[in-house]
């Protein structure tokens, strides 16, 4: 069963070949099994999980079923979960048991959705490798000495190592695309507005969105559905209607305009990686694409532009946790003061507090202008970069990530270097645009194959042509299907 996509996870439950109860434990098995050697689950809620599975069954019975009703999911922990931890990966919010669902844990809830657990993440969401979570480094299924990407480095490891059909991601700077890339899944960052972030622990308010992790395009097209939506909870939700992903996959992708920006083809790009990208591209091509070749002159300014704009904002969203209200507080404080710095020196991991440092100092008196507001006029510049690309293509197209996945701590006394590996993601965030990675194909490794993502990036509120591109192509080519060796 664990080999099968939603679509044929849901046949099977309509048809009665297998119930709801049997699948969430053929999962549970799974994860009691492989999980403790990738260290990707914070929580497992396998007594919930089976009490969601008869529930969903249950409704079966009565023909109240939805598509999804009684296919089971992984949450990242950094969405809230009602009655169940959810601690962003940290220190600081290990003993926080969330009083109530986020929207997007609401909206899997209410479709029979039964929840196996939390995935591990890099602390409040910081990080690209995955090594920053109080509770340890996840570790990539196809090389256990490597890192799965951050910060949904978790939920990519369970999709890829089929602990369950999907997952949850967040996306901040790439964090569902750059872990998606170096798992060899596909994720999905949506337009931001797209989904609700209500319930999500906010990093970067201004940058962070909330996606799928699923096996294939198609699937990630099912969970869509139920994930996208206006929330009135949400300020920065985005009042619009809400389109079936799924009805348009299998339109062809003739006349198709892919734009392929010169600047990430260049220099920092692996060779071997180059050359997976190239022949996804050419693949496309045969299909009956047309490739245009791009200039985004901007993207360089990406990353010195997103390393100014999301500190800031982690300074203002973390200063809520001064060990006053909930989550961490230290011994025996002194006074008010001591306590606030304990909490919050005791409480966070050395990069949120590096963050949370950067942000405070571009923020504070006299410097707001100069980091702050000039990092916000460099957004613009890159936005428009991208409205003028998209007046010439349908689609934009590159590598997701610069390298395959990297030894764990090859890069932890680095953060320039691991700021980096995020280099062709950002831009996507900071525009507000929906991109996606796909699984490409595999680049040699000391043992054995690594994946290599390709990245397909859209205009505003196109998840549906970047679904049908992504889908057309997995039609063609079994990159998605491929399971790393001992998790088969």
């Amino acid at each position: 069963m664990y080999k099968k996509s939603i679509a044929e996870l849901s046949q099977g439950l309509a048809s009665g070949e297998f119930s709801s109860a049997e699948l969430t434990r053929t999962y549970l098995d799974r994860i009691e099994t492989h999980s403790a050697g990738l260290n990707a689950l914070i929580s497992v809620t396998a007594d919930e999980a089976m009490a969601a599975a008869q529930l969903a069954d249950q409704t079966r019975q009565a023909g109240n079923a939805g598509l999804l009703t009684g296919v089971p999911l992984i949450h990242k922990d950094i969405f809230c979960t009602e009655g169940v931890k959810t601690s962003c990966g940290s220190k600081m919010l290990d003993n926080f048991i969330a009083p109530y669902d986020a929207t997007v844990v609401a909206s899997c809830k209410a479709a029979g959705m039964p929840m196996l657990g939390k995935a591990n993440m890099d602390e409040f969401a910081m990080g690209s490798s995955n090594e920053t979570s109080f509770y340890g480094p996840v570790k990539n299924p196809w090389n256990i000495e490597t890192v799965p990407g951050g910060s949904s480095g978790g939920s990519a490891a369970v999709v890829a190592a089929r602990l369950a059909p999907i997952a949850t991601g967040t996306d901040t700077g790439g964090s569902i695309r750059q872990p998606a890339a170096l798992c060899g899944i596909t994720g999905l960052k949506p337009t931001y507005g797209r989904v609700s972030r209500y319930g999500m622990i906010a990093f970067a308010s201004s940058l962070d969105q909330a996606g799928p992790m699923t096996r294939s395009a198609e699937d990630a097209a099912w969970l869509l559905n139920i994930m996208a939506g206006f929330d009135a909870r949400d300020s920065t939700s985005v009042e619009r209607d809400v389109p079936d992903y799924t009805a348009t996959l299998n339109d062809d992708l003739q006349g198709l305009k892919i734009g392929l920006p010169k600047e990430y083809f260049g220099e920092g790009l692996d060779a071997d990686v180059g050359r997976v990208v190239d022949a996804a591209i050419k693949q496309y091509q045969q299909m009956g694409a047309e490739l245009v070749d791009i200039s985004l002159p901007n993207s360089h300014l990406s990353v010195p532009t997103y390393y100014v704009v999301a500190p800031a904002e982690c300074s203002s969203n973390l200063s809520r946790f001064d060990g006053v209200r909930f989550g961490y507080r230290c011994k025996d404080p002194q006074d008010l003061e001591d306590l606030y710095k304990r909490s919050r020196g005791e409480g966070f991991g050395a990069e949120v507090k590096r963050r949370i440092m950067m942000g405070t100092y571009a923020l504070s008196a006299g410097y707001y202008d100069a980091y702050y507001l000039k990092a916000q006029q460099l957004r613009q510049l890159i936005s428009d970069d991208f409205k003028q690309a998209f007046e010439k293509v349908d689609v934009i197209m590159g590598p997701t990530a610069p390298d395959v996945a990297f030894k764990l701590g090859a890069k932890a006394s680095d953060p320039v270097s691991m700021y980096l590996s995020d280099i062709y993601t950002i831009a996507t965030n900071l525009a507000g645009l929906p991109g996606m990675s796909i699984p490409a194909g595999f680049v040699a490794g000391d043992k054995g194959d690594m994946p290599v993502g390709l990245q397909i990036i859209g205009n505003y509120f196109d998840e549906s042509r970047l679904l049908n591109v992504a889908h057309q192509y997995q039609q063609e080519t079994d990159w998605h299907t491929r399971i790393p060796q001992g998790f088969e």
